[in-house]
């Protein structure tokens, strides 16, 4: 397989990381435009569990209708626009009503009662509906976008197709949520986790697990990045003691012993499968210098259920190195947002960097130009 390479790409200049101009844009060009992960199926378990997904002055109702489909509404009341969920999470019961005004919507979004409405001339129920939010569940993980017309799940992440399908990941569940804030522009999470060139100094027990250099990348170019990193130890996992904390998950086979891999999918995820346990990363840029980071341990039921299970050890190994990478990340921000800051040119090794920015110009309407090798 021949691989992209970084040869001749430099860095993003300081704009993309310091300017609000840039930073509205990327909300109408990117995160108002493409599919976001939001949560997991499982947190949905019965007809009327809700969370809200919010973006900026956007909020979505993300729930489980009374037929267990999932949808996703615009949280605002067809008359007035109040608020209808107010808590991040909850459970509806069979329908969900305005606390302003008391309009009631059945949980598929119709229009179910309108008090002192009836006496209005030409007014319908049917004509106000909650507004609908396109919705994508891909094993188990829910997806929205804002779009009126988005790009159709299955080819604006096509790079997911048919790869991930033996984790089962709609079976897994959540054992821990960690939410990181961090002071640093969202573009620069995704550049520190598709790179271990830091790895040798920064992380020493990762580096032990999983050396630098094990390392490729089936996924070169587009909106899905990463490959697999393969692990010294062949029963091992990434924890702190190295060795899994869970039994294989059902349906790996011999390839997928000792390996980790990992894979971004832009604009605002991080997928790592292990061959025990899943860790989700959820990335929320809150301002050209501040993102909240949601980090998910994902395990099978049947290993949950077993007498003695611990998932501490790969919590702890997660935790440690997430804080590590976060302290990098809010470093390299107050550098790139300097006014001396000059592009540099990016190591063979961070080729997976120089193919998020190429996505991120092409996604921004900045066709990023093509290095060419200097003759002889």
């Amino acid at each position: 397989m021949v691989q992209r390479t970084a040869y001749g790409q430099r860095t993003l200049a300081g704009e993309y990381f310091r300017s609000a101009e840039i930073f509205r844009e990327e909300r109408e060009r990117i995160f108002f435009r493409r599919w976001l992960l939001t949560g997991h199926a499982s947190q949905l378990s019965a007809p009327g569990s809700y969370y809200l997904f919010e973006l900026d002055q956007e909020s979505v109702v993300v729930l489980r209708d009374a037929e267990g489909r999932l949808r996703a509404f615009h949280n605002l009341c067809r008359h007035r626009g109040t608020r209808l969920c107010l808590e991040p999470v909850g459970a509806l019961g069979k329908a969900f009503q305005c606390p302003y005004h008391a309009w009631t919507y059945e949980l598929d979004g119709r229009l179910r009662a309108a008090p002192n409405m009836k006496d209005v001339a030409g007014f319908e129920a049917a004509d106000h509906p909650l507004l609908p939010v396109a919705l994508a569940e891909w094993q188990g993980l829910v997806f929205v976008s804002f779009a009126a017309q988005p790009e159709p799940f299955e080819s604006a992440l096509a790079g997911l197709a048919g790869r991930f399908e033996r984790w089962d990941l709609g079976e897994l569940r959540a054992v821990h949520r960690t939410v990181y804030e961090v002071e640093a522009n969202w573009k620069l999470f995704f550049h520190n986790y598709s790179e271990c060139y830091h790895c040798p100094n920064v992380h020493p027990h990762l580096n032990k697990l999983t050396p630098y250099r094990n390392t490729a990348n089936d996924l070169d170019e587009g909106p899905v990045l990463g490959g697999p990193m393969w692990m010294t130890q062949p029963d091992g996992s990434m924890t702190l003691g190295g060795e899994r904390c869970a039994p294989l998950i059902p349906g790996l086979g011999e390839g997928d012993r000792g390996h980790v891999r990992y894979y971004t999918l832009f604009p605002n995820a991080f997928l790592s499968f292990h061959p025990d346990y899943v860790l989700v990363h959820r990335a929320h840029s809150l301002s050209p210098a501040s993102t909240s980071i949601v980090c998910e341990w994902f395990f099978h039921p049947d290993a949950i259920a077993a007498p003695g299970f611990d998932p501490q050890p790969a919590i702890d190994f997660w935790d440690l190195t997430n804080r590590q990478d976060w302290e990098l990340c809010a470093n390299a921000h107050k550098g790139v947002v300097s006014r001396a800051y000059v592009p540099g040119p990016y190591a063979e090794i961070e080729s997976q960097l120089a193919a998020f920015d190429r996505e991120y110009l092409r996604a921004m309407g900045r066709a990023p130009a093509v290095p060419r090798r200097a003759a002889g």
